[in-house]
């Protein structure tokens, strides 16, 4: 059996996030609404055949891929990136931080989808926050600072959607942020792990400061139908 953070995506919306799923032959995808995220069960002719139905004309898709997107007719290359996946098996403890940490929900959808246009942590749709428990920062009443959960496979929950507002940078708030939702997967008796642009050094570091270590690395692909 394949772990569960191979074809993650695969795994999540054929277990515990299948709600969110939509279906066609060997093609997955969440809701529009929710992410751009999809899988088939492999990278094969029908795979992609079955991604397209999904998909529709001029329909996207967000893929994570083990090897690099290699050309294939009906679809174009929005956007590719290499990925790093990373896993927290132990980890720094979350600690008090000097600023409110709050929780975040479907009021908060429009300043969280403002933020992640902003700041670019990867696809972010106006029900995405359904996917897990969402915290943030506030300053003066504005959201300057959040992450949450996003991807769920039997034994692991994914941090996801760090950010930070550029004018809020330096002051330890993506940290603390990671640390909070980290602890809420814990107390699940859950493992975090995440995904990071492979290229992201700065992005890296943190990650491997909070105790998270690298566990494989593949690629990031944004693709149309045509």
């Amino acid at each position: 059996m394949d772990h569960p953070l191979e074809n993650v995506i695969w795994q999540a919306l054929t277990s515990r996030q299948a709600q969110f799923a939509e279906a066609r032959g060997e093609a997955r995808r969440f809701w529009c609404e929710v992410t751009l995220l999809s899988a088939f069960r492999e990278p094969s002719d029908s795979g992609y055949e079955s991604l397209a139905e999904l998909a529709g004309p001029n329909g996207t898709a967000a893929l994570f891929l083990d090897d690099a997107y290699e050309a294939r007719r009906g679809w174009e290359v929005i956007a590719t990136a290499p990925l790093l996946q990373m896993v927290c098996e132990n980890g720094a403890a979350a600690r008090d931080p000097a600023f409110e940490i709050l929780d975040l929900g479907s009021q908060d959808s429009a300043e969280m989808i403002e933020l992640t246009a902003l700041t670019k942590p990867g696809p972010f749709g106006k029900r995405t926050h359904e996917l897990g428990n969402y915290v943030g920062i506030r300053q003066n009443g504005r959201l300057v600072a959040m992450s949450g959960q996003r991807l769920q496979v039997p034994g692991y929950t994914e941090v996801s959607a760090v950010c930070t507002h550029p004018e809020h940078t330096g002051k330890g708030y993506a940290a603390a942020l990671i640390l909070e939702v980290m602890r809420r997967i814990r107390d699940r008796g859950e493992t975090p792990f995440l995904h990071v642009r492979g290229d992201n050094s700065r992005a890296i570091a943190l990650y491997e400061r909070l105790g998270f270590g690298a566990r494989k690395r593949g690629y990031y692909a944004i693709l149309r139908k045509v």
